[in-house]
């Protein structure tokens, strides 16, 4: 029986890593070795930005929350505390959206939370 050599399937794989590598400069986009050592690093900081963004996007929405709470007399932490003993359920993104867009609905909300601290 006639040896099958791996070159078909080594050509695919270098290619997917080089077409991943395209844009890249010099010997980066060029060379298998070279790409596929870019192209793991890129594929692995892409995954921590992802990560990464959703810590900076809690981040942005408790400093617009914290502003808003301090504009009606209170801390982030005390607004916080009140709402979760007056049993109001809401997330950080749809609090800051109202401390943004409805600054009477989130002062009704700052005075909910006020009476239950």
């Amino acid at each position: 029986m006639a040896r099958v050599k791996g070159g078909l399937n080594a050509k695919k794989r270098h290619n997917r890593v080089l077409k991943l590598a395209k844009g890249y400069r010099g010997a980066r986009s060029k060379q298998y070795r070279i790409a596929k050592q870019s192209v793991m690093r890129a594929l692995t900081s892409a995954y921590a930005g992802r990560k990464e963004r959703k810590r900076q996007f809690r981040q942005l929405w408790i400093a617009r929350i914290n502003a808003a709470c301090r504009m009606n007399g209170l801390s982030y932490s005390r607004f916080m505390f009140g709402l979760k003993k007056a049993d109001i359920m809401l997330n950080r993104k749809v609090l800051s959206e109202m401390a943004i867009n409805d600054a009477e609905g989130f002062k009704a909300l700052c005075e909910e939370a006020k009476k239950n601290l």
